[in-house]
């Protein structure tokens, strides 16, 4: 590490200061002094300044720097320093540099400074790779091992290795002997340890627990071609039973979870899915070969226990098989496949609330069974046949959320109370007490008895014969609703909504048992546990794929023939079916795939690889059928396509976002300091920002509109352009905040992060942070009810100012309204996403009441995908007393419906559909929220940009290839959109077949019919004009030479006219004097005679008004 100072130029040392303190000339040596002369030298000597020694500074001019470095105290004693810090009380070795004489010199000297520093700065760096480096880990199972120390002999200072067991130790070029030391291991040294220059040396380290081995250590030499120092040989691992029972109470709990999480990272991983009612995490551990990531191909299985709080055998037996599964792991031959197969999710205690206040002992009790609210989690579930009136509970919400981000297939419930394993349905429509037989009856039927069959006292099926002497189940199993009727259950919750089968396990008769009869239960249960885990290898699996480019299909779905239940394919395209022995016709299906069937075989030990390959139905030129959209596609397009496929399936969005983690200080900016941010951004990044104006408020603040993309002053018709607006409302400036940071988080990741990098390449992003800035200057933090600043001004509601016509508008459009419609009406615009606050859903249009509302689906399905990439919004729980609302996504009518609102306008007026995100109920949180917002809507953000690229997208030319501009494209005989220049045009749609029709002015109209996925980019469709050669439905020809013919006799009947009234004008002269003398007195019969006379009003009627009245008056002369 380096420190960068100012006020001379020389790099300084530890130590800074030494015990006695001497103001100036004390030489404060540490242990490693060559090491640190070593660091400040390179530094130095590539600084053309600091390597003279003499910085000759204005108020120093006579001091100097041998080598342009000095040993901090010698230079002038500094208590509290922080390289000495650094390298006392942690790893990291420090020196400081100071740079220049001048602290804070005038900014045009900084590029000097640069130059000045930048080889210096570069070789410093160089240096971290000197030295030894490598990993500890543990030798029975090769988990990493953190906190051990890291000696060289002969030097007295020691470092500690990182979270991952790994280290890294700078040393001067030599021979060494390092040493690694844990507690409760072995200690290793290796002997001999070469160090070169330039490069650092490998050396790993493999530490054996102690047991009754030698305690003095072990000592091997160092070879160049060995890097990895290894105990003797240890006896083979052995399968152990758990050993410590007892109940654990959270916190206990807590540790022991973070204990296994810790010891055994290869396999182990703790998670989070929410916290309880009383902010206790919901544990989630889960086993695995590669715990962490879901992998293809490897289903996905889940435990869960303790969900009533004072069942509490399930808690513990989940803790023993964590114990069990962690520490044979690597020896057991069933323990090893099961982890190497199968992704094991173990969740001890969906209830810890409840779990606190249960009591040891209670045998058929209540206390502690409900949350902390008082609700049973068991009755909290959506029902398929009672409509559960009960608030959802966070406990619910959770593992709501945590089911539909995890594609499981199999999973138990472990209650207490009796001792069966329970299979759904668990209720019906009557709400009797008889069996609710589910499509999958006979499935359900198996893996219960795979379970109750491992447990024989389960098996005889009298469970508790001193609580309840008539009860029986054969088998040990029993139908739910044949037992008793359980609305709101988690099991059929499960089946209905997710890809998994779920069962409830009854795991004894008393409740909370003592602890000394823990042991007992896991000696029952342990073989069912196990064997439970391995139904989930039955049945089929495989995957779904493209068959062109071999690529996963996600959500397609399988269906068995006179089985009435589907399952889906993952974002790889893999699946799961659980199936009981027998001969199956199964059916692979998905939106723009023609449909595959294939008969498969269920063994009956085992599973059936089926995979299926689906071919993209296809079009001809006439839009006889879909088109398939990669016809026409060039190798560029195909890349882009496979980048946002990849984005849109698997874990890319999220794998985004681990990867672009920024530290950010969150605050609310007022009007002043937003404007300095925007400003700052263009400073920083001017490639790919530009900042403009769209207008000012009544208050004369500017209404700010920021671009970013690679080329933001240039038009880029063909590249689909996205509009994020915020702060309609003042006094909800949540959405303001989030779009600021969302703007620094796609610049700072710009040119380092390839994927950001291709979005703003590939897209044109609009950021409206504040339209309403007046009102945000009156609101007030911490108010999340308030309606001050909510208006303008003039106390109106922006969203209720945008119209279209001028007679929907009663006075003229607010400035800031004017500013927004005029950027509105600019068209240009693909998708539109405006943050406000209040609620906790996602909108889309109509605000005014439409019934039905045109493009609905579309609408619907962006709203939709926001939704769904936001942790807590798609589970439908606003929490705002607006109750549950279904995916959380809803027509804007229905949440509150008015009239002039943006997103209207922006759909009628702007052709381009726009949704409004509602990010939390209280319109202006606390200031430390705002970190937690950000979290929540990052991914959603991202994921606009990446939608922004679906749909449909082409270009309109003629049969030349000229472009056609202002062409208009209507999307299944309503939605219109317009081509920009050059002829394109994008429209986003929902997944499946739509029809597209062209129409232009003398052109004949044409129609398409295109297939849209829900994860692929929009291909480029050409659509080619010919002429309309069809006049009023007549062909062309026909039309051109009956007018011909019309037009030559009418030119022929007009010169017979002429010459027969040039002959009576030669003869009636006198007449037409006679006439003209007396014109008054027959003005009025010739205008009876004219309207007495059909023939005058003809002839009136075609009357060529360039005539004079003279003419006009003659001929009607002439006619009496």
């Amino acid at each position: 590490l380096r420190n960068l100072h100012g006020g001379t130029v020389v790099a300084s040392y530890p130590f800074d200061d030494s015990a006695s303190h001497v103001m100036q000339g004390y030489y404060s040596r540490s242990v490693d002094d060559n090491l640190f002369k070593h660091l400040a030298l390179t530094y130095a000597k590539n600084h053309p300044v600091m390597r003279t020694g003499e910085p000759k500074c204005p108020d120093t001019p006579d001091e100097t720097f041998e080598d342009g470095i000095v040993n901090g105290a010698k230079w002038y004693d500094v208590p509290g320093g922080m390289q000495d810090y650094n390298y006392l009380n942690g790893n990291c070795l420090e020196i400081t540099m100071e740079l220049s004489c001048c602290k804070f010199p005038p900014a045009s000297e900084l590029k000097k400074e640069w130059d000045y520093n930048r080889e210096s700065l570069i070789a410093y760096l160089e240096q971290v790779h000197i030295g030894v480096r490598g990993y500890v880990k543990e030798a029975t199972n090769g988990t990493a091992l953190p906190d051990v120390r890291i000696m060289v002999a002969g030097i007295n200072h020691n470092l500690t290795t990182a979270q991952f067991g790994d280290y890294y130790r700078l040393l001067l070029p030599g021979t060494y002997n390092v040493s690694a030391i844990a507690t409760g291991y072995m200690s290793m040294t290796v002997v001999g340890v070469q160090v070169v220059e330039g490069k650092a040396t490998e050396l790993n380290f493999t530490l054996a627990p102690l047991g009754n081995e030698p305690t003095g250590g072990i000592t091997v030499p160092f070879t160049p071609t060995t890097t990895e120092a290894r105990p003797p040989a240890q006896p083979e691992h052995q399968p152990i039973q758990p050993q410590d029972f007892r109940h654990h109470h959270y916190n206990d709990m807590e540790l022991f979870l973070r204990r296994y999480s810790n010891g055994f990272r290869s396999i182990a991983h703790l998670y989070s899915i929410g916290k309880s009612a009383e902010d206790r995490e919901l544990y989630v551990m889960v086993i695995s070969d590669n715990p962490t990531v879901h992998e293809p191909g490897e289903p996905e299985f889940k435990y869960i226990a303790n969900m009533h709080g004072n069942e509490v055998v399930g808690r513990e037996l989940l803790l023993n098989l964590i114990e069990y599964l962690c520490h044979n792991y690597g020896s057991d031959p069933e323990v090893t496949q099961l982890v190497n197969t199968t992704r094991i999710h173990i969740m001890p205690s969906m209830n810890p609330d409840g779990y606190e206040i249960a009591r040891e002992g209670d045998v058929r009790g209540y206390t502690g069974r409900n949350n902390s609210n008082n609700f049973d989690l068991n009755r909290n579930f959506p029902d398929q046949f009672t409509t559960i009136t009960e608030p959802r509970q966070p406990e619910t919400i959770a593992v709501m959320n945590w089911l539909k981000s995890n594609p499981f297939v199999l999973s138990a419930n472990l209650h207490g109370g009796s001792l069966v394993v329970n299979y759904p349905y668990d209720d019906d429509k009557q709400g009797r007490t008889e069996y609710s037989k589910c499509p999958d009856d006979k499935v359900f039927k198996q893996v219960a008895r795979a379970y109750s069959q491992e447990n024989a006292l389960m098996h005889k099926g009298h469970p508790c014969e001193d609580l309840y002497q008539s009860e029986f189940f054969e088998d040990g199993i029993t139908n739910g609703a044949n037992w008793y009727n359980v609305p709101g259950g988690m099991q059929d919750w499960n089946y209905l909504n997710t890809n998994c089968f779920e069962v409830t396990i009854e795991l004894g008769c008393v409740k909370y048992p003592k602890a000394q009869h823990l042991p007992l239960y896991w000696d029952q249960n342990h073989r069912a546990l196990l064997q439970y885990i391995h139904q989930i290898h039955r049945g089929v699996k495989g995957m779904v794929i493209d068959i062109k480019d071999g690529t996963g299909i996600p959500n397609a779905t399988i269906t068995v023939e006179e089985i009435d239940h589907q399952i889906t394919t993952h974002l790889a395209g893999d699946y799961w079916r659980l199936l009981v022995p027998g001969t199956y016709h199964l059916t692979a299906s998905a939106q723009g795939y023609n449909s595959v069937k294939i008969y498969a075989t269920v063994p009956e030990e085992g599973v059936e690889l089926v995979d299926f390959r689906l071919t993209r139905m296809r079009s001809d030129p006439n839009g006889q059928a879909p088109m398939d959209p990669r016809a026409t596609q060039d190798p560029a397009e195909e890349v882009f396509q496979s980048f946002i496929k990849d984005l849109s399936l698997g874990q890319g969005l999220e794998q985004l976002v681990q990867s672009t983690v920024t530290e950010s200080s969150f605050r609310y900016r007022r009007y002043k300091e937003l404007s300095e941010f925007l400003r700052g951004l263009t400073f920083n990044f001017p490639k790919i920002t530009s900042l403009h104006s769209l207008g000012q408020s009544v208050e004369y603040r500017t209404i700010w509109a920021l671009e970013i993309s690679n080329k933001p002053d240039e038009p880029e018709t063909a590249e689909p352009k996205i509009r994020l607006v915020g702060g309609i409302h003042g006094n909800a400036p949540v959405g303001t905040e989030l779009l600021l940071e969302f703007a620094a988080f796609l610049c700072i990741n710009y040119g380092k992060n390839p994927t950001i990098t291709r979005l703003i390449n590939e897209t044109r992003i609009v950021i409206l942070p504040s339209i309403n800035p007046d009102g945000r200057e009156l609101a007030r933090e911490k108010q999340c009810t308030s309606t001050v600043g909510m208006t303008n001004t003039h106390g109106k509601d922006l969203d209720t100012d945008f119209f279209g016509n001028a007679s929907q508008r009663v006075v003229e459009a607010q400035p800031e309204t004017r500013a927004v419609m005029d950027l509105i009406l600019e068209r240009g615009f693909t998708l539109s996403v405006a943050l406000d606050g209040g609620s906790l859903l996602a909108t889309y249009p109509y605000d005014k009441p439409v019934q039905p509302v045109e493009n609905e689906e579309t609408l619907k399905y962006l709203a939709n995908v926001y939704a769904r990439n936001h942790p807590k919004m798609h589970l439908g729980d606003t929490g705002c007393s607006m109750g549950n609302i279904p995916d959380g996504v809803l027509r804007a009518a229905e949440r509150q419906s008015h009239m002039g609102s943006m997103k209207d306008f922006s759909v009628d007026f702007g052709h381009c559909p726009e949704i409004t995100v509602y990010t939390g109920c209280c319109l202006f949180p606390p200031a430390v929220q705002l970190a937690t917002l950000w979290a929540e809507n990052r991914k959603a953000l991202l994921s606009m940009l990446v939608e922004v690229h679906k749909g449909v997208r082409g270009v309109v030319k003629d049969k030349s290839g000229k472009p056609i501009v202002g062409a208009m494209i209507v999307l299944n005989g309503g939605v219109r959109v317009f081509t920009a220049e050059g002829g394109y045009f994008h429209a986003l749609l929902a997944p499946g077949n739509h029809n597209i029709e062209a129409v232009a002015d003398g052109y004949q109209q044409q129609r398409q019919e295109v297939v849209v996925s829900s994860y692929e980019a929009a291909s480029s469709i050409i659509i080619e004009f010919d002429m309309d050669n069809r006049i009023f439905g007549l062909p062309r020809e026909f039309v051109v030479a009956t007018a011909a013919a019309s037009m030559t006799a009418l030119v022929v009947t007009a010169c017979i006219i002429w010459c027969v009234c040039s002959a009576k004008s030669n003869q009636q002269k006198d007449g037409f004097h006679r006439l003209r003398q007396h014109r008054d007195d027959y003005e009025d019969e010739i205008r009876l005679t004219s309207m007495g006379s059909k023939k005058s009003l003809l002839s009136n009627e075609f009357q060529d008004e360039s005539e004079s009245d003279e003419d006009a008056l003659y001929t009607n002369a002439d006619k009496l």
